[in-house]
């Protein structure tokens, strides 16, 4: 199946500065939510942000579709995208070097 990478950065720059609004904060975590399900249904392979919080912020997800179409489909229906608080590029990816899944305790 073909592999894409979304990036993500925020639309405001002090939601992760300064902290998000409530509606900011509602679709953050409608958002992680939705990669969770996706992850859990093998279709997210990884997903994360940088730790810095200034205009070098930004999130990656990398995920299976099977088309272009498809992945744009899937990022376009991110809670946190269709609401504006967060845009996204795809591009196509291909994963060249993985380690073996380990367990993880989940981060911020």
């Amino acid at each position: 199946m073909p592999e894409w990478l979304c990036l993500l950065r925020p639309e405001r720059i002090a939601m992760v500065a300064e902290g998000p609004t409530e509606e900011e904060a509602d679709a953050v975590e409608r958002h992680f939510a939705y990669l969770v399900r996706l992850a859990q249904s093998g279709s997210v392979r990884l997903a994360g942000r940088t730790t810095t919080e200034d205009e070098h912020v930004f999130g990656i997800v990398v995920f299976e579709a099977p088309s272009e179409a498809d992945a744009r489909a899937q990022v376009d229906a991110d809670p946190a995208i269709a609401e504006g608080v967060m845009s996204a590029e795809v591009f196509p990816f291909h994963v060249a070097v993985e380690r073996p899944a380990t367990p993880r305790q989940p981060g911020p």
